[in-house]
């Protein structure tokens, strides 16, 4: 399996961070397989969804109505709401896996890999990209 660490700077707000080009580069001419995109932050995940056309905005409006930076989260450290942060990754998973076909990421039209950050506390993400040949 190969597999590389790729650093994100997500900055100070909520964030929808398209990298599927970043995916695209890198499973070019490694032929059929499967690349796994995970993110080891408690805070973070990843999500496969049409950007551009306001889904990543309306991702960000629907994580901050199920899960609203209050005071309500027991997880109180950092910025107020940072509980929530803690909370997305159940519904915003860590990880993805997109099939590989000749080299080219096997997605549907509209979909993207994206980082979603909700943590305006860290601003900097590692993200790892796995291939399996197959």
């Amino acid at each position: 399996m190969d597999t590389e660490v790729r650093s994100y700077r997500t900055g100070d707000r909520e964030v929808v961070r398209d990298i599927t080009s970043d995916c695209a580069d890198w499973v070019a001419d490694r032929g059929d397989g499967l690349l796994h995109v995970f993110v080891p932050h408690a805070t973070a995940g990843l999500a496969v969804i049409e950007t551009g056309a306001g889904s990543d905005d309306d991702l960000l409006a629907a994580l901050g109505d199920l899960l609203p930076a209050d005071d309500r989260w027991r997880h109180r450290h950092g910025s107020p709401g940072h509980g929530r942060s803690h909370v997305m990754p159940a519904l915003v998973p860590p990880y993805a896996t997109v099939p590989v076909l000749d080299g080219r990421l096997a997605l549907g039209t509209w979909q993207s890999i994206c980082l979603v950050d909700l943590n305006v506390d860290n601003a900097d993400r590692e993200v790892r990209f796995s291939f399996l040949a197959g």
